[in-house]
C-alpha cells in the first residue's frame, strides 16, 4: 500500500525542504517523480536544485529524461520512480498515486483546505495517511490529525 506524507509547509518554501526529502529518497535506492504545477515551478525547482547547498549534488532532470529525480508537470513516473512528491498546487488521482511506495504532498498554508480534502479522499480509498509539521526550530514531525 502506498504511504502518503502531507507536508504542510508553514515556515518554509518547497524549495528549501524539497532537496532535504529528496536526499534521503534516494539514500534508500529510489527514484522520485517531483509534480509541479507549471513551467516556472519546474524551472525555479531546477534551479533550487542545483543551487540549495554548495557542497551537495542532487541529480535531477526535466521530463523524460531518465535521472533519479525528475521534474514533471505530468504524473508518469519516465523514470521508474518509487516515490513522487507533489509540489504546492498540484494534485493526482488515488490510482495514479498506486504506482509509487511513498507519495508526499507539500502544501503551503493557503493551500490547507484542498489538502484536508485530499486527506480525506485518501483516508477513504484506503491510503495510510500521515501529517508531518514543522516546528519552531525547523525540524519535521509527525503530528496527531
Amino acid at each position: 500500500m502506498t504511504e502518503v506524507f502531507f507536508y504542510h509547509l508553514e515556515r518554509s518554501r518547497p524549495e528549501q525542504v524539497l532537496p532535504t526529502l529528496l536526499e534521503k529518497t534516494l539514500q534508500r535506492g529510489w527514484k522520485a517523480l517531483v509534480k509541479l504545477a507549471d513551467s516556472e515551478a519546474v524551472t525555479a525547482m531546477d534551479e533550487a536544485l542545483w543551487t540549495y547547498r554548495d557542497e551537495s549534488f542532487l541529480p535531477h532532470g526535466v521530463d523524460g529524461a531518465e535521472h533519479p529525480v525528475m521534474l514533471s508537470q505530468g504524473d508518469e513516473p519516465l523514470n521508474r520512480a518509487e516515490a513522487v512528491f507533489l509540489g504546492p498546487g498540484t494534485m493526482m488521482v488515488p490510482e495514479a498515486m498506486r504506482a509509487f511506495q511513498r507519495c508526499v504532498l507539500l502544501f503551503l498554508p493557503e493551500g490547507a483546505e484542498a489538502a484536508r480534502a485530499q486527506w480525506r479522499i485518501l483516508k477513504d480509498e484506503g491510503f495510510e495517511v500521515t501529517y508531518w509539521k514543522q516546528t519552531l526550530e525547523g525540524r519535521w514531525e509527525k503530528a496527531g490529525r
